[in-house]
């Protein structure tokens, strides 16, 4: 095992630029620290640090050697702490935010079942349509659908989502089926917070335009418009499903329906993801899959 031997002085000297602090740091001598440092140059054949009697800086080779050396490190703090953790329930705060309608009907009641497994935890729910900065605003991760646009989050699929085309029985026999996107313009098509809706069409993304008599940003208003016989809608399935499945609603224009959206959770850049938010991702994941 002297391959390891070092390691972790070489790495704390060059988090803090200094032999002092790095012994401060691991609780053992700067002789030591920086014997330990000297056998690791000479064992590498190469100069890991530029020393004067006010400074200490990484050389080129040392910024290598570093970034290699904290992966393993990392990862083996997290073995110890994945072990650690293995048997320990989750307790403490634990902050989300979540879409309105899809925080309602499938995230509070999964979140629930977890609180119940786990009596110990305080957990603070926000269901929002807003994009909540969960850095500043102090949440341990976000439920979010669709196209993900802040990449400077983590992100976990947790699902996916189908957008449907559908309307009413009664609605078709009166209007006709429209069979191609062109002929959506001769519809009613009752409308959310945009003015087009979502296709594929011969594998690239398009959007159309639609108007319709009825604007609503309640994808339940909107359902129940469709179920009546107003207009045709497009929604995801966990409004639609359910009226899809007992004739209510039928699908239209599924050949010209895009892929999956995502499903994913969000959560800040961070390098120890707490297990209380990590056994949630889990339940999450093994529930939505």
């Amino acid at each position: 095992m002297f391959i390891w031997e070092g390691v972790s002085e070489f790495v704390a000297v060059a988090e803090v630029e200094s032999f002092t602090e790095a012994a401060k740091r691991l609780g053992i001598s700067t002789a030591q620290v920086s014997r330990q440092v000297s056998a690791l140059e000479t064992r590498l054949s190469t100069k890991l640090f530029y020393r004067t009697t006010r400074k200490v800086s990484v050389t080129e080779a040392g910024q290598i050697y570093y970034q290699h050396c904290r992966q393993v490190l990392d990862g083996l703090e997290e073995a110890e702490r994945t072990i650690t953790h293995l048997q320990l329930a989750p307790r403490g705060k634990l902050r989300l935010t979540a879409p309105v309608t899809y925080g309602e009907k499938t995230i509070a009641p999964l979140v629930n079942d977890f609180v119940l497994r786990y009596p110990e935890l305080e957990v603070q729910m926000k269901l929002t349509n807003q994009r909540l900065d969960l850095v500043a605003e102090g949440y341990d991760l976000a439920i979010r659908l669709g196209k993900l646009e802040d990449s400077s989050m983590m992100a976990r699929r947790l699902s996916s989502r189908t957008q449907y085309v559908c309307a009413s029985p009664h609605y078709l026999s009166t209007y006709g089926v429209p069979h191609s996107l062109s002929e959506l313009e001769q519809h009613n098509c009752l409308q959310g917070n945009l003015d087009y809706w979502r296709f594929q069409e011969q594998g690239k993304p398009r959007n159309v335009r639609v108007k319709g008599n009825i604007r609503c940003d309640s994808g339940w208003g909107l359902l129940d418009a469709a179920i009546k016989g107003i207009g045709i809608v497009q929604l995801p399935d966990y409004y639609v499903q359910p009226a899809l499945d007992d004739g209510r609603l039928i699908s239209l224009l599924e050949h010209y329906q895009e892929p999956d959206d995502g499903i994913w959770a969000l959560y800040p850049h961070n390098r120890h993801l707490s297990p209380k938010v990590r056994m949630l991702l889990d339940f999450f994941s093994e529930a939505l899959s």
